[in-house]
This record gives structure tokens, sequence and C-alpha cells, in this order.
């Protein structure tokens, strides 16, 4: 475990959450190796799909003797007393053969009459219908083959309705055929899933949810998430992990009234939810208990995750900005030093409330095209316009109101994003100077 125990983290003015030592982060890049070990053995490598395979082995399912059963029943077994019982019993069973027999002769004998009354009527047709009488006799000659009655039509092919055939993509905005080998990027419907996601946002669509909470404001939820930053950077896991924990956090904050000494027990139990949801090997409750510096009992930990989970209707699947940056920095082919930079925007925007009200997947485009200006690599091209669906007239306000947040002076109760960001493994893009407004706003009029 990445904490070491002994004297605990004294709390910071004007909060009631300890403040946790920064530690360095993971990248998924191969440049630096982390020194550190993963808690309680998590891996150090990401893989882009968990094996879901559950393949069993048929012999499990099957009885040792199966091959056996044919023979099993040819064995007679002589009891006394019950020989007249077997031979009733043979009697019934030969009695039956008998019939069967019969019925198959009697069905010979009406199949015979019916052919010879088809092919008499067949020679009354006219001798232009030769053609079609081959065609019907071929036919009935793959029915009778197949054990199948005659003068039975194959079925009709049913068709596709509109609303659910697969829209082709031109070749200019695909950016999926070249996985085609790879089964686990499932290049046949990655871009029907990231649409499923995109419509799926509009059932998380947040409001300004802080005037309805009386006992917190803006300054309180910056800081639980930049202790909650802390807590994914110490713990190793992955960002998704830390999007989803604050996705929850403010969902269940627009639906409940929590009191300032409770908001940090909220936020560390939408992590434990979070981790079990997206992590191979999640910390256990004395993890997060410990990072909490004991603050709150394993009861209350565990009834706050039920009640969590009961407010939010057990629906926690739900869409983050980080999953779209990284397809939508695929469509550009951008590098790594381009995706980190902006990832940095957007995990600073998790701390800002009024993106609160964004949606992940447009956030995300602002926050890419603010990167791709910043290293001067162009606009909102067409192809991040076919497959995020905004054109650069919806980006705009958002670019504008992350410029506006990046512009402010930074906070320094509000460290954690800044220095993760200035380690040499994310490129140190948190030390990159801020491109000027006016190559802003004339990136955003280009368009």
């Amino acid at each position: 475990m990445p904490f070491t125990r002994g004297k605990k983290n004294t709390t910071t003015a004007g909060s009631k959450i300890p403040k946790l030592n920064a530690t360095e982060n993971q990248e998924e890049g191969p440049q630096v190796k982390r020194s550190s070990s993963p808690p309680h053995g998590a891996p150090k490598k990401r893989t882009a799909f968990i094996d879901i395979t559950n393949a069993a082995d048929l012999s499990d399912c099957w009885p040792n003797n199966a091959g056996n059963f044919k023979s099993a029943h040819k064995v007679q077994i002589s009891i006394p007393g019950r020989k007249k019982e077997l031979g009733k019993k043979t009697g019934k069973k030969a009695n039956s053969t008998f019939v069967s027999a019969k019925n198959q002769t009697n069905l010979k004998k009406s199949s015979s009459v019916s052919s010879e009354e088809t092919t008499a009527d067949r020679e009354k047709l006219p001798a232009e219908d030769e053609e079609k009488r081959e065609e019907e006799d071929s036919r009935r000659d793959e029915a009778a083959a197949g054990g199948e009655l005659e003068d039975v039509a194959p079925p009709a092919a049913s068709e596709v309705p509109a609303h659910l055939q697969k829209r082709p993509i031109s070749k200019e905005f695909d950016i999926d055929s070249e996985n085609s080998e790879d089964c686990y990027m499932c290049p046949e419907y990655a871009k029907d899933i990231f649409d499923y996601l995109k419509c799926r946002e509009e059932k998380f669509v947040l409001t300004d949810y802080m005037p309805k909470q009386p006992s917190l404001n803006p300054e309180m939820r910056a800081i639980l998430i930049d202790w909650l930053v802390e807590v994914q950077e110490n713990f190793e896991l992955y960002h998704e992990t830390l999007y989803l924990a604050v996705k929850m956090t403010d969902h269940f904050l627009s639906k409940t009234v929590v009191l300032r000494e409770m908001l940090q027990l909220v936020g560390s139990t939408a992590m434990l939810i979070a981790s079990k949801f997206e992590e191979r090997s999640p910390p256990c409750v004395d993890d997060f208990l410990y990072i909490c510096d004991d603050a709150y009992k394993r009861e209350e930990l565990i009834s706050m995750e039920a009640n969590i989970l009961q407010t939010l209707s057990f629906d926690i699947s739900i869409p983050i900005p980080y999953r779209f940056l990284r397809r939508y920095a695929k469509c550009v082919n951008a590098g790594m030093d381009t995706l980190t930079l902006a990832r940095y925007y957007c995990e600073m925007s998790l701390m800002e409330m009024d993106l609160v009200t964004e949606r992940g997947s447009l956030l995300a485009s602002a926050c890419l095209l603010m990167a791709l200006v910043s290293k001067d690599l162009g606009g909102w091209s067409p192809i991040l316009q076919f497959h995020s669906g905004y054109e650069m007239s919806d980006l705009a306000p958002v670019v504008r109101k992350l410029y506006l947040m990046l512009l402010a002076p930074p906070d320094e109760k509000l460290k954690a994003i800044r220095n993760k960001y200035s380690h040499k493994v994310f490129f140190e893009v948190a030390s990159l100077p801020l491109v000027s407004m006016d190559v802003l706003e004339k990136a955003l009029a280009s368009q």
C-alpha cells in the first residue's frame, strides 16, 4: 500500500479534508517506469479490454460415461419371478415394431399412388410447360432428400429496418478499419458504441445543485476533488475511476443534502464504488478508512455506499469525458503530448462548478480543440465534426470557459492536478504557457 502508517497527515486550514503527499502517477506512455508498487497487487499495466471469455470445458458438463449410454440400454438384467413380465414387455415392443413397419408400408403405397397420380396429371399438361415441370421436380427431390414436406416454399428473407441498418462510413472518416484484425478494439462497433454513449449522456445532464446545499460551496467541492486526485495517484487507479467518482459525487449531491463534515465520506465512498466498477484490483474498505484519517467508521462507509447506490438507482454507468477524449484524439492521430495536454485541461475542469452542467462529449471536444490550438495543429476538422457531432459554434462557449479557468491565478490550496501534470511522465504540460486569447479567438472564428 502506497501509504506508510506513522504520523497522520494534518488537516489543511479551512477544510476537513486531510491533504496527502502528492506522488507521481503512471501514464500509458512507456517513457518512465513508476517506482512505487500498486496497492494489494494492482496491475501496473492496463489493457484496453478485460478478458470476458468464459469458455467451459464441455466434458465437465457431460457425464463421464456419455458415450456408453447406447450400450447401457442393451444390458438386460435377469430377475427371478419377473420373466413373464419381461416377456409381456418384449411382446409389446415387438408388436409396436410390427405396427411401425406396417405404417411404413402403407406410407410407401400412398406415396407411390400419389406419385402415379401426379405423373398422370402431368401428362395432361401442354408441352410448353416442360421447363416448369423440371423445376418442380428438382424442388420436390430436394424436399424429399431433406425429409421435408412437398410444395413448401422457402421463407422469404426479412429485410432489416431502416433505423437498424448500419450507415456506411466514407473512407476519409473511417478510423477503425486499421484495427480490423484486433478484436479487442471492436472496430465493427466502435462508432456505434460512442454514438450510444453520446445519446446516453442526455440521461445524466446535471444542473447547478449548489444552491440546494446549505452547508456546502464550490470551494469545498474543489478541495474534495483535489484530494480525490491525490487518492487516484497514490492508489495508482485508472483515470476512468477518478472521473466516474466525481460524476457519482455530483449526481448524489444533486439529489441529497449533505453536511460539510460528511462531504469527504461521500467522495471517498464514490471512489470506492468507482474502483469496484473500473479496477481489476480495487482498494479495500480499510484503505479508504485509512486515507480519511480514521475520521469515519467502517459501518458509516458501508452505509454511505448503499445510500449512494440507492439514490442513483444503481445506474452508475455514466458516460465520462475521458473516454470521448481518447476517441476524438484518435481521429486526428494526436500525439501523446497533445493528448496529455488535453487531459490536463479536462482534469482541471473537474474542479470548476461552472462546467459541471456540460456534457462529457462536449467538454472533451473543447479540451481537445484547446490542445490542438495550443500546439498549432489546426482547428476542428471535418473528421472531428463527423465523429463528435459538434461544430465550432457548439464548442466556442465551452472553450472560453476553459480558457478563463486556466487564466485565473492558481489557488495555493489546490495543487494536486498542477503538480501531477508538471512531472516529466506527463510531458510537464502544466508548465506550458497558455495560448493568447487573440490566437484562440482567431481559431474559433476560422470555421
